[in-house]
């Protein structure tokens, strides 16, 4: 039998698949949601104008009726591959641990950092101007931000941009600074509670119900941004900023409509690779990897907010 020179640990894949930061804090998987596809893939594109132009539909006792045609756009794409690579000295592995597995805890480590990679991703696609139309984006400032309760009014600002895309979006993504401003505004407590309660708070559910969305998600991952060696910085994944988007979770790269998928052709999966040249004893490298590629189908079907908050 041939020896695969990667081969999936299927024990420490489960680790992999167990660790999950909650939805709280990591979000992608609900903002893009993956959807399986070979490593090369196309998406298709449709015009706008063929779902909204009506033809003349009336017939002549003898003419044919009018005929329409549709086209889609094929849009070739192919997945990235992302890996982190941990090594776990022979030594380590046979030393009595107290309990403490370290290939689990390698793997632990490496599931994380893929995920917070991934994180990092989906928050530069989602939070970032050049990926929405020019009618489709804000940046609001001064007494306009939602940080400002006496002046600011986001509850119209939110119901109005909901009416901008030509598919009403059904989700939210906040960042946690966003969400820590908005859930205790006057104006959203009023329009939650029918009265501005003095130190009422609303939950992301209220606040789906009273913009009539489908879910509200809040980004509250760190990340740390100094250098290898240095003083932690830690900053959000999700910025100061709010999107609202449609999506589907049915759709996929030929099918469907949604703001944005991830195509996906291997998930996260852990396994080990033999090296006997390294240390005294050699040891075992732990590999986390993942084949994914975030897609923004149809950048129209939604609404960004920059600097939601000051």
């Amino acid at each position: 039998m041939a020896t695969r020179p990667f081969p999936v640990n299927a024990e420490l894949t489960a680790i992999a698949q167990l660790y999950r930061n909650p939805d709280v804090t990591l979000i992608a998987d609900d903002v893009l949601p993956r959807t399986p596809t070979a490593a090369a893939f196309k998406f298709l594109a449709w015009d706008l104008a063929q779902g909204y132009t009506v033809p003349d539909l009336k017939v002549g006792r003898k003419s044919y009726p009018t005929e329409v045609e549709f086209r889609g756009t094929e849009t070739p794409d192919q997945v990235e591959d992302f890996a982190l690579d941990s090594f776990v000295p022979q030594q380590d592995i046979d030393d009595d641990n107290q309990g403490v597995d370290p290939l689990g805890t390698a793997t632990t480590y490496l599931a994380g950092l893929v995920r917070l990679a991934r994180e990092i991703r989906v928050a530069g696609r989602v939070f970032a101007q050049a990926t929405y139309p020019a009618a489709n984006r804000v940046v609001l400032s001064g007494t306009g931000q939602w940080s400002d309760y006496t002046n600011s009014d986001p509850v119209t600002a939110m119901l109005n941009a909901l009416d901008v895309p030509v598919m009403r979006p059904n989700v939210a993504v906040f960042g946690q600074r966003v969400w820590t401003r908005l859930r205790n505004h006057p104006r959203v407590v009023s329009a939650v509670f029918g009265s501005n309660q003095s130190g009422a708070l609303v939950t992301r559910q209220m606040m789906a119900e009273v913009l009539e969305l489908q879910a509200v998600y809040v980004g509250a991952g760190f990340v740390n941004t100094a250098k290898a060696g240095q003083t932690p910085t830690l900053s959000r994944v999700w910025g100061n900023h709010a999107a609202f988007l449609y999506r589907d979770r049915a759709a996929g790269p030929q099918a469907g409509t949604t703001f944005g998928f991830t195509a996906e052709r291997q998930g996260i999966q852990i396994g080990t690779i033999a090296d006997e040249k390294r240390g005294v004893n050699g040891g075992v490298t732990v590999r986390a990897l993942e084949r994914v590629k975030e897609v923004i189908a149809a950048n129209a079907l939604g609404y960004y907010f920059e600097n939601a908050v000051a």
